[in-house]
């Protein structure tokens, strides 16, 4: 097996000494949904969560994990987040505003610190797989753990 190469999100939960796992799978450019990672990987998609990232305001980031069959609401984000209102970040804004791209956003690992919200169904496992911040490569994490070191909190965040 290949060696996998140390990510931002790796490098962040070793100096945490968090423990993880990680798994890669070989990447479809022309499908990058978490439904497709989850069936290249054989695991269920309730299990591996993606990283969506709103704007509350000017310069304000909120970050949300949900699982990858589901869809983000941004109603109830709002709530939650306490804010008016959230929009989607728009995918040209990924990189600069993360320092990652479409496909392989972690919230592990970002280039600032965002208030973090991760879907409450995280708690009926004892891992979860997300983005290690590279197309093709999962961390396989504790939601606890994940919490925890996100200074996080589970949440009922889609529809």
């Amino acid at each position: 097996m290949e060696k996998i190469q140390k990510t931002n999100a790796m490098r962040a939960l070793d100096t945490a000494k968090i423990n993880y796992r990680v798994q890669s799978y070989p990447v479809d450019e022309s499908d990058l949904s978490g439904v497709h990672a989850a069936e290249s990987l054989g695991v269920s998609p309730d299990v591996v969560f993606k990283t969506i990232v709103a704007r509350a305001g000017i310069q304000e980031y909120r970050v949300f994990c949900i699982p990858v069959g589901d869809e983000l609401d941004l109603k109830k984000c709002a709530v939650v987040s306490g804010d008016k209102r959230l929009e989607l970040l728009h995918v040209k804004e990924l990189l600069p505003t993360t320092g990652y791209i479409r496909g392989g956003c972690s919230p592990i690992g970002m280039k600032k610190k965002f208030p973090t919200y991760i879907d409450e169904t995280a708690i009926l496992f004892d891992e979860i797989y997300l983005s290690a911040g590279v197309r093709g490569t999962q961390i396989i994490i504790n939601p606890q753990d994940l919490v925890t070191f996100l200074d996080s909190s589970f949440h009922d965040l889609v529809k």
